[in-house]
Order: C-alpha cells, then structure tokens, then sequence
C-alpha cells in the first residue's frame, strides 16, 4: 500500500517531490484577474490546484440547467500552465435553489431548531433526496471531466460532517432505526446492548426508536454512543456513493478532506481510512488551546497513523490568521515554515493551502490566503515564494517514512464514551488526556505512531494508552499479549472500563486491564478544578486519584494527601517478557516527560538527544538517505549533535539551531 500511495502523491507533484498547492476558487473573481493568478501561481512554484470544492450554484444555476463554460475554461488555463488539477465535485453545499424547492432536506439540531440555507452543509446527510442531485452533480462533473489530463486527484465534497454530522430529523431517526435492524438483528439484542430496563427503557419494536434528541434528563448512553456510530457512518455513506459513481466513470485517484483536529470528534475516521486512495487532512493551528503547537504535531502523527505509516497529503492549512476562532491571530514571524516543518517531519508529502487568493467577500473574506488583500508586494507573498523553494529542496524528503519504536493508542469511539452524559468528572477531557501522553513523549524525545485498539503491535516497545475508557475484550487482549512478548506497556486512569456496548466490567477497576496491571481499584476519586494531590516520589497529580489496593504489582508512588491518601499512585507489574504501568493521576508536564523517559529507558528506546518542550525533533528515513527534522519553536537557539547539508540553509549542517528556526538535514550516513 505505501508504495502505491507514495507513487499516486507523486503524481501531484508536476515532478518537484514534494506537493505544493492550493483551494482556488476563481469563481469568486473576474475572468480578467485568473491569468495573473496562474503567473502567481508558477512564481511560488504551485504545482497542485483544487477547484470546484463549492461549484454547485455555478454549474448547476437552476433545476435543469447546466453550465461548464467557466470550469471548462479555468482548467483548459491551469492545464496549459502545467498544473494539476484536485477537482472537486462540487456537492459540499447544495445550491440556493434546492434547499428552497425541498426544505425537508434541511438538518435539524438537537433541540429540533431548523437550519436553513445561508451557511455551508446546509443538508441532512441522511436525506435520499440530496444523495439524489448529489449523484446527479457527480455524474455530470465526471463525465466531462473524468479523462482530461489535467485532473490528477478527485475531491468529495468537502469537510464532510464539518457542520451537519449530526441531524435530528424524522429522516435521520429512520435511517438511525434501519442502521440499528443491521447492526442488532433483533429488538431484543438492542434493548441488551443499550441497557433498557433502566428508567423504563425498554422497546418492543424497532419503530418506537428515536434520534437521542434533547431530553429532560439524561439521555441513555448507549442510544447516544450508538448513534455517534450511525453518524459517522453516514457521513461514510456520502463519500462512498460519490466515489462510486467517479470510479465508474475514472482511473484517477479519490480522496476526501479528514479534519483530524481538536475541535472535531464526530467522525471515526478509523472506520473511513480504508475507502481513500490517499489520506488527506485539513488542518488549521487552534489557538483557544493551551498548546497548539503541540495539537499541531499529535494531529499530524495520527493522520499518518490513518495512513498506515504511508505519506499523506495537508488538504488545507492557513499561512496566517483563520477567521472562525474567537480570536484569530496572525502567526509569528518564522511560524509558518515551523507549522509546515512539522507537518512534512511527521509524514506528509505535500502541502496545500487554503486559500490561493483571499476572499474580499463572504464569510471567510478575513482568513488569509497564499495571495493576501495586499497582493504580491507583501511579506506573506515574498514568505509564500521562499516556502515553495524550501519545499523544491525537500524533493527527496517524498517517500521517505517516520520509524517510530512507541505506539500511542487513540480511538474516538472512546472519545465519544468518555464525555458521555453521567460520567465521574467533567474535569477529564479525553483529549486532554492523549494531547498530554503525546507532549511526554515527544519531549522525552520518543518517536510516535498512533495507533487505533486493535492494530497490529509488533515492533514497538513502548505502549501509552492514555484514559482508554471504552475497549473490547478482545482488543485489551492484544495489549497484554504485546507485553507478555517484551514491550513496556504504559496504561493510565479511566482505561478498560466500559466494553464496546459502553457497559462497565465488574469486579473492580479498571476492568479489562485489571489482571494485566496487577492492582483492583473499587472507586474513583477525581479532584476538584483547582484541586492537586502529591506523590511519594515528590511530584504532583492533578484532575485524577483513584482508591487502588495491588494485587500483583509493585508500588512505584503513593498518594500522599487526597481522597486517595496512602494507596497506590504509580504502580508496576512485570507480565512475561515486558512490564506493565499504572498512572493513577494527572502529573505535571515535565514530571510526565520523566516518567516517560523512565519507561522507555527500560524498553530499550534510545531517546532522541535535543528534543524538550521547545524542540521538536523526528527523523525520516528511506531509499533517499535519512532526514532528521528540528524544530525550535524556543526564544534561544539550541545545539544538536548532527551532520550532513541542511536542506533550510542549502549549506552544510552545523549543529545551531537559532531561536524559532528550522533545520531540515539530510544527515550523512
């Protein structure tokens, strides 16, 4: 499978390695600015063009009517410019006149408010009537498009399920009631699964189900966990059918936009990888975080874990300020090259932005763009051509792969379980929780693949599973047997608790890793906000504790104050031919990276030299030669211990790394 993702990137590239592209979205302009767009484009070295993401409206004005004059025309001038073409079909919102004709297909949220057409997803995704004219958009854009030279990637939709994942609407409950006769066979499967003799719960029939719309009280878990499933799998169904219909009519590749990123959780892209020709991301820095950054890094190594350790493709990135966060700051000088260094060090294989030229109108017309309202005398321009020479010079980064000796475990099926409604504090943020785990390891300088429960383990020595709520038997299974064979096996608070059905093992938690960690704890005590506890070994805990007795395993620290004070914080067992952890707490940044740093230490990892909170440092390798990529996102510069030409400089590597620099360094061998 690499090679072949690794080959169909490549052919995006127009022969430069590396991809460097761009959304345009010429409609929004006079045909008399689009030839001074494409001289742009071939000044910074775009070899990628994404169009007709939001055509709808402009080919199909009206029932019936059909007009490729403009489409034909802007692809006849990328194509004689040398420039690929990522063609949408053009179905990410449907067009005025549709929703108007049919307002039954608009979504419904879950206090039963109607959206209405103005936005963008203006669409229940359950609606046959949409997937209709949907098909029918598809099938007019392929047809005329489908053999042209110039379309190198096909593009579904948009964001899918950006902001319409989830609909409450009498079509959606029925499609909801179909998914759950395929899923459960029988009502009485259902009722086990979702534990309906609680609060009278109990159905009778298929047809007395609904949506878990809004309730007077809390709703039932399982209903909800359920319907997150059918959510994201009809989200799936969208692409699948367009997909369908482009293979029918292409050999080109198909793809759509994933949003692996914070601010999104309604998708399982778990379940989605499989159907991509390549795996493609949007990506956008979130500052409402405490780390964005940080979030930048972890979002890229699981977009690569999507892709199974193959290259990957950056949909949409921004050069600068977004225009949807509270607060949309303009990045730091230096801080563009540092976000994309991280995206292509953590294996991606081409860079796109959105957009090409920023809008002067509609909602996004203050997010910035490649070509900026100040045009091409401005600093973001003459960035924007120093980035497309960086990219040339990193030609031979393409293909190459991230080796990574530790796998960090993220599902958001449990995501979903657990920040259900009822649960023992809203203090834990699933997220959190991982985001925290991945900032350990990378400061400890520990390379990571995530990976999903389940997936084949061998090769890696180190093991985190961060708050690991909701995990079948048989995927718990898989981990202990990975430490039974020699790998170290880090498991913390809130893992193993519910089974698949969102049902709590009993005997004690925490449940499916109870054996395998040696302790049995019979109740959790989570801390207040501003509430911390402290550990024997000195360090400090925070969000978490837990009442735990061992019973098997060694105690590494106690609580020494809390709910929990005198029993076992950290505790280790030693299983076969590796050993397994409990963290029982929440610990400070650096007190994490050290435990961390502990842990793979005993694994056998040789840790990074350099990387720390401020540094980030990830090495890829291949048939090429070996491509170490540091990161100094600190305000002093820093020393590395390296050697061979750097790719940043195009001289040879010294070892500095300057404040807020990046040193990409085709090292010798």
């Amino acid at each position: 499978m690499a090679a072949a993702v690794s080959d169909r990137i490549a052919t995006l590239s127009a022969g430069r390695g590396l991809v460097f592209g761009c959304d345009y979205n010429p409609e929004q302009w006079d045909r008399s600015v689009w030839p001074d767009d494409v001289r742009l484009m071939r000044q910074a070295g775009i070899g990628l063009v994404a169009i007709n993401i939001f055509g709808w409206s402009s080919i199909n004005p009206a029932p019936g009517v059909w007009d490729f004059s403009a489409l034909d025309e802007i692809i006849e001038l990328l194509h004689a410019a040398g420039i690929r073409i990522n063609l949408g079909t053009g179905t990410a919102s449907p067009a005025p006149w549709l929703t108007a004709r049919h307002p039954e297909i608009l979504p419904v949220g879950e206090d039963g408010t109607v959206f209405h057409q103005g936005g963008r997803q203006g669409y229940c995704p359950s609606s046959p009537l949409f997937r209709d004219y949907a098909a029918e958009v598809v099938t007019r854009v392929v047809e005329r498009y489908g053999n042209h030279p110039a379309v190198s990637l096909w593009h579904v939709s948009n964001e899918l399920g950006c902001h319409n994942a989830l609909c409450y609407c009498d079509t959606s409950a029925e499609a909801f009631r179909g998914w759950l006769r395929d899923r459960y066979d029988d009502i009485d499967a259902l009722n086990r699964a979702w534990g309906t003799t609680f609060w009278s719960q109990r159905y009778s029939d298929f047809d007395d189900v609904r949506v878990p719309a809004q309730a007077l009280s809390l709703r039932n878990p399982g209903q909800i966990l359920d319907f997150q499933r059918f959510s994201s799998d009809e989200q799936l169904a969208l692409y699948r059918a367009e997909a369908e219909i482009l293979r029918e009519h292409s050999e080109v590749p198909v793809t759509t936009n994933f949003m692996v990123t914070a601010h999104i959780r309604n998708l399982d892209y778990w379940s989605w990888a499989g159907e991509m020709d390549l795996i493609a991301n949007d990506h956008y820095l979130d500052r409402r975080l405490d780390d964005a950054r940080g979030e930048l890094s972890f979002a890229a190594d699981l977009t690569r874990g999507l892709a199974q350790g193959a290259p990957w493709l950056l949909m949409e990135t921004s050069t600068g300020a977004v225009n949807w966060q509270p607060y949309n700051l303009a990045k730091a000088p230096g801080e563009l090259q540092r976000n994309i260094a991280a995206h292509v060090a953590r294996g991606a294989d081409g860079i796109c932005f959105f957009q090409w030229r920023a809008s002067t109108q509609g909602a996004e017309k203050y997010h910035t763009a490649l070509v900026p309202h100040a045009g091409e005398d401005s600093d973001q321009w003459r960035e924007v051509v120093e980035l497309g020479g960086l990219l040339d010079r990193l030609g031979d980064v393409a293909g190459t792969r991230v080796a990574a000796d530790a796998a960090l475990f993220f599902s958001w099926e449990s995501w979903w379980a657990t920040e259900n409604e009822g649960r023992p504090s809203e203090g834990l943020a699933y997220l959190g929780q991982v985001h925290a785990a991945h900032a350990a390891l990378a400061d400890a300088g520990v390379t990571t693949d995530v990976v999903r429960p389940g997936a084949d383990l061998d090769g890696y020595r180190l093991l985190v599973v961060p708050a690991l709520h909701l995990i079948s038997d048989a995927d718990a299974a898989a981990i202990a047997r990975a430490v039974e064979n020699g790998a170290t096996a880090l498991i913390t608070f809130f893992s193993g608790i519910v089974d698949e059905e969102d049902r709590v093992r009993t005997g004690g938690y925490p449940g499916a890793f109870r054996e395998l960690l040696g302790i049995r704890s019979e109740e959790f005590a989570p801390l207040r906000p501003d509430e911390s506890v402290t550990l024997s070994d000195g360090t400090t805990g925070t969000i978490w504790s837990e009442r735990l007795k061992t019973t098997g395993a060694e105690v590494v620290a106690s609580f020494v104050d809390g709910p929990a004070a005198g029993g076992p914080a950290i505790t280790r067992r030693a299983a076969g031919e590796g050993e397994a952890w409990f963290l029982g707490t929440q610990p400070a940044r650096d007190d994490y990276r050290r435990l961390i740093a502990r842990l793979a230490a005993s694994a056998g990892i040789a840790p990074t030299p350099g990387a720390g909170p401020d540094v980030e440092i990830v090495r890829r390798t291949g048939d090429a030669g070996s491509f170490l990529f540091v990161i100094n996102h600190g305000s002093t510069d820093v020393e590395i211990a390296t050697s061979g030409h750097d790719l940043v400089t195009d001289a040879a590597a010294t070892g500095l790394v300057p404040a807020g620099a990046v040193r990409i360094i085709k090292e010798d061998v």
